[in-house]
């Protein structure tokens, strides 16, 4: 199991809708089925910047944009308008290298 971390920016004045899209998430959405487990998104205030990470079983993760599913692809449509996003609407996500873990 490999842990995958990323910060990802969320436009200012959007957290509200950020938390509530979050919290209806579909439940259709197949993240699971990609192999993405215990998966966590963290808010910081001062920066509005998004932490994310989660565990991936697979050599893929929940931001790879080569294999994008029809689910995936309307879930970033739909978030689009709330985050920095990539021209096909992925969010603009930056990869963080760990540095240390304990279990």
């Amino acid at each position: 199991m490999k842990r995958f971390a990323f910060k990802m920016h969320l436009k200012k004045g959007c957290e509200k809708e950020y938390a509530k899209r979050h919290a209806a998430i579909w439940p259709e959405q197949m993240i699971k089925d990609q192999g993405v487990s215990d998966y966590s998104i963290f808010w910081d205030k001062d920066t509005n910047l998004l932490f994310a990470i989660q565990k991936c079983d697979k050599d893929t993760n929940s931001q790879d944009t080569t294999h994008v599913d029809p689910i995936t692809q309307r879930w970033w449509d739909m978030m689009a308008d709330i985050m920095e996003v990539n021209p096909d609407n992925s969010p603009v996500s930056i990869p963080l290298e760990e540095l240390f873990h304990m279990d």
